[in-house]
């Protein structure tokens, strides 16, 4: 809890810095691609989860703004839907992925921060992944009074093939990115 009070607290002390800014403006970027990623959906007849784009825009996220940063934008996503705007893939029924996306952007961040390296940085993001599937199916379950392998039979299953797609993606974006990314902010 401490650690989300300090990230609230870092996000809304205003600040006068061009690094600053641009890091408000990374996240305010990732919470609209965020939002515009789950517009990007395809319904499973056999989930109450559908398949979007978000997952690769949170491990982006958290590669390129960082620990902190990164889960901001995704804590800022989740206020946003929780005001009522329209920024939700299938809510109630996605809640558990979408504390989920706060988790892994954080964990991703952590890592990019410390290594330039593909190879930890990949594995960051297959642990974010799995964050997401942990929480996501444990909503599943809890909400829906699914069993541990039912959930993962439509929460978790059906979409690791086109999250390992995702993966790749937010992977490559993160390696072109980055670089550029971090010489803006210096």
């Amino acid at each position: 809890m401490q650690t989300v009070q300090k990230t609230v607290t870092w996000v809304l002390t205003p600040t006068l810095s061009r690094r600053g800014a641009l890091v408000a403006a990374g996240i305010v970027g990732f919470t609209a691609a965020t939002a515009a990623a789950a517009y990007v959906r395809i319904p499973l007849p056999f989930s109450p989860v559908p398949v979007t784009m978000q997952t690769m825009v949170v491990l982006l996220a958290g590669a390129i703004l960082g620990a902190r940063a990164g889960a901001a934008s995704q804590l800022l996503y989740l206020i946003l839907g929780a005001v009522g705007l329209p920024v939700f893939a299938a809510a109630p029924t996605t809640t558990g992925y979408l504390i989920g996306f706060v988790a892994a952007a954080m964990i991703i961040g952590a890592v990019a921060r410390r290594s330039d390296r593909i190879l930890p940085v990949g594995l960051a993001m297959v642990g974010g992944s799995v964050v997401i599937y942990v929480f996501g199916a444990t909503w599943l379950a809890l909400v829906f009074g699914m069993s541990g392998s039912q959930a993962f039979a439509v929460g978790v299953l059906p979409f690791l093939p086109g999250d390992a797609m995702k993966l790749a993606g937010a992977l490559a974006a993160w390696r072109v990115s980055a670089a550029a990314w971090r010489r803006l902010r210096q």
